[in-house]
């Protein structure tokens, strides 16, 4: 299995830098997985008060994506790290602005549960959403898990799940359209089903990102659109 570690550099701080960026990822990760889960909750259950909840969080997220930006910048410029070092400091800048885009989808998601509980709920779509919110949960936890662990094979076995997703999420479009046709009343409420449903399925996408951030950082192999 290959992992990476990172107690093998002669200065003992920069190891703890680098442990510290890891930290902040992982904890900024366990935040969005809570986000997206407290979002499709907020959906399912139509509770408005909760999906406020998670569009309070929006500053915190954005405030920890500026801080770890800063502390990449701040360790090239003092530790002037070697290539696989480099490879560490930008594969976790691409991630946590992938974490930060992951965090904007989940306002999505909160926004339009405070418009299905405002308007009425949805006739259709939440078998749906709840398949494929439960997909990408997955994903999104096993892209953090493989990250934890830096094991470039978990994060390898995550990245082909996205395909899937891809066509779940166009199968449950096909059916939701031909709905409203039938049924132009529900449109409205439906079509706020479909931009949730978008919302999961970029989800997905940022947690595959995030894979092959983690594949590149092990193995130094740019793996994006060869999967």
């Amino acid at each position: 299995m290959e992992k990476l570690h990172l107690d093998q550099h002669i200065s003992k701080q920069f190891n703890t830098d680098l442990e510290a960026l890891k930290t902040r990822i992982l904890e900024m990760g366990g935040l969005l997985e809570k986000q997206v889960d407290d979002a499709l909750t907020a959906v399912e259950e139509a509770d408005s008060g909760l999906a406020q909840q998670v569009l309070e969080i929006e500053p915190t997220i954005d405030s920890m994506e500026i801080e770890i930006d800063e502390e990449c910048t701040l360790l090239i410029a003092r530790r002037q790290p070697t290539a696989s070092d480099l490879r560490m400091i930008m594969a976790v800048s691409k991630t946590v602005r992938d974490l930060e885009r992951i965090g904007d989808e989940a306002n999505k998601i909160a926004k339009m549960a405070i418009q299905l509980s405002e308007e009425g709920s949805s006739p259709r779509g939440y078998m749906e959403l709840r398949h494929i919110g439960d997909n990408v949960q997955e994903m999104l936890h096993n892209a953090m898990d493989a990250f934890a662990r830096f094991d470039a094979e978990a994060a390898l076995s995550v990245v082909p799940q996205d395909k899937k997703v891809d066509l779940d999420y166009k199968s449950a479009v096909r059916e939701l359209i031909t709905y409203m046709m039938e049924d132009p009343r529900s449109i409205s409420r439906v079509m706020n089903i479909l931009w949730t449903l978008k919302a999961v399925e970029r989800i997905g996408d940022h947690a595959k990102n995030i894979c092959e951030q983690i594949v590149y950082l092990v193995q130094g192999k740019d793996i994006r659109h060869r999967i």
